[in-house]
């Protein structure tokens, strides 16, 4: 297999909601949790009654959203949402996600987190064909390879594009009457599902995400696994079974919040670990003093709702 990707340093964050009638309200504070995985641009797109409706732009959360009119607008019982940090594409607002697809037979919206390691042969092989992709980013590949599937259904179109990228990746798909979760095959990146006290159901980067909006942790996605979620509830699938559990190291000491948990492990107390295994205290200093740095080195607005709890030593 050739890598094409020269680098895998992604921390975007995503977020979904399904059967709420503050979709976009809920799905704007769950990103609002999510914001120190990207803060190069950020969107949202609601589903109201099977009609798909965006709003996107360049910067953080609150000033994409500053003029309440553009969430207002959002109306609808699910949605799903974005934060962007660039790894693959330029910094431009075709980039910003959720994608928004419309075709003449339905709509098609899309949000991904990580890097395709094939983007550039199927971006290639894609464009030889006739597509026209109207961004930079890789994310944009799975819709095509969705869209020119010649399996009879939608959900065995998902499964082939999905057999077809390579790399980590965590997506979420929206369509007129479903919700689609589905994460790479080693689980490179997190995604985990929680469901709140009126019975809606959320997707999360992380767990942290779940306390702001008031919802329940109900499992995390599996490697290699397809969620479904409708009206009917959740639908559990696999699109492989060639599947290895490998998270990102970086997700538990840089990436994600202290007070979210990836596959059962809370990152705060990884951190811990970290700083008490067989190290000298010197090198405690030193690994004290880059955690440090790096939480002084975020916003303000997103180091006091931080609980970070780290004992420097």
């Amino acid at each position: 297999m050739t890598y094409e990707v020269k680098s895998l340093n992604e921390e975007c964050g995503v977020f979904g909601i399904w059967g709420h009638p503050d979709a976009a309200k809920l799905t704007y504070f769950g990103l609002h949790s999510l914001q120190h995985r990207g803060q190069e641009g950020a969107g949202i797109l609601s589903n109201d009654a099977g009609q798909l409706k965006r709003h996107r732009d360049m910067g953080l959360l609150s000033e994409v959203f500053r003029d309440p009119a553009n969430l207002d607008k959002l109306t609808g019982t699910a949605a799903i949402g974005h934060v962007r940090y660039a790894t693959a594409g330029e910094a431009s607002v075709d980039n910003i996600q959720p994608f928004m697809f419309k075709f003449h037979d339905g709509q098609l919206g899309l949000a991904h987190n990580g890097n395709l390691t094939n983007a550039e042969s199927l971006r290639h092989e894609l464009e030889k064909n006739g597509a026209i992709l109207n961004s930079t980013s890789d994310s944009e590949i799975l819709a095509h390879l969705i869209r020119r599937s010649h399996n009879p259904s939608f959900m065995g179109k998902v499964k082939e594009a999905l057999s077809t990228v390579k790399g980590g990746f965590a997506y979420l798909l929206m369509i007129e009457d479903k919700l689609i979760a589905a994460l790479d095959p080693n689980g490179f990146r997190p995604l985990s599902l929680g469901k709140m006290s009126n019975g809606a159901i959320v997707v999360s980067s992380e767990t942290c995400a779940f306390e702001g909006v008031g919802a329940e942790w109900i499992r995390d996605v599996n490697p290699g696994e397809v969620v479904i979620i409708d009206d009917n509830g959740i639908t559990y699938d696999t699109y492989t079974t060639d599947t290895q559990l490998a998270v990102c190291s970086m997700e538990y000491i840089y990436f994600a919040r202290p007070d979210s948990n990836i596959q059962g492990v809370n990152v705060h107390t990884v951190n811990v670990w970290v700083l008490n295994w067989h190290v000298s205290s010197n090198m405690k200093q030193i690994l004290s003093l880059v955690c440090l740095i790096h939480h002084l080195a975020q916003p303000w607005d997103l180091r006091k709702n931080q609980a970070c709890q780290m004992k420097w030593a």
